[in-house]
């Protein structure tokens, strides 16, 4: 889901729980995770942007090393080598919810009407030079874009889309696209959309005019494939 507060609605300081999975902002005294901590005796939370975990209401940081496949799951990384043998050594993994999946083959939640838009997102998501690319946040993520510039918002959500496609290590067999067709309504400004029905063929040649653009197309040393 999108990463902001189920109550304030904020994006700042969020944090989720791990006993509901509901989002609450912040984690002081009188904080809305504060708040739900005493009041329903949920402890353990996790703050979505630094991806450390805590004990409300004590508020001290847990370290514990069994916590990092949910991390993980979170924010997948990968190595020159891991994507180098994506093709090479294809093989089935097991979900922590029992199921099996081929990594890269893996369901896309339909939220509405956004069939459309997963379609396209899958396919691209199996072009081994795109995928590669998006897979190695590195390539793009020390990009400097202006100040306000939302269009870069696409590369960052379709690189977190991809590495969790990819992810050997998912919780489930199938991945929320939520964030990504939210960035895809906001920087379409509303052309393309959740609640109804897209054009496929028109949503394609967009988002890749638009990923190339926001990545600086042919004048930057790192430009798009």
């Amino acid at each position: 889901f999108e990463k902001l507060c189920s109550i304030s609605l904020s994006h700042i300081n969020v944090y989720a729980c791990l006993v509901c999975g509901k989002y609450f902002q912040g984690r002081g005294l009188k904080s809305h995770a504060y708040i739900h901590s005493v009041q329903l005796s949920h402890h353990v939370f996790l703050n979505l942007h630094t991806l450390k975990f805590y004990c409300l209401p004590d508020n001290y940081e847990i370290i514990d090393s069994s916590l990092e496949d949910i991390t993980y799951v979170l924010k997948p990384t990968f190595t020159a080598q891991q994507i180098a043998n994506l093709d090479r050594q294809a093989k089935l993994s097991r979900a922590y919810d029992g199921t099996t999946y081929l990594p890269g083959i893996v369901g896309l939640n339909n939220i509405k009407a956004n069939d459309y838009a997963n379609a396209v997102l899958q396919a691209l998501s199996n072009v081994p030079p795109l995928r590669n690319y998006f897979l190695e946040e590195e390539n793009y993520g020390q990009i400097q874009r202006p100040p306000g510039d939302v269009m870069f918002l696409l590369v960052q959500r379709f690189g977190e889309l991809m590495r969790k496609l990819w992810n050997p290590r998912n919780f489930k067999a199938h991945v929320s696209p939520h964030e990504m067709l939210q960035a895809v309504v906001l920087c379409s400004k509303k052309n393309f959309q959740i609640t109804k029905q897209g054009d496929g063929v028109e949503f394609l040649s967009w988002f890749l005019n638009a990923l190339h653009s926001a990545l600086g197309g042919t004048k930057r040393k790192k430009k798009s494939e």
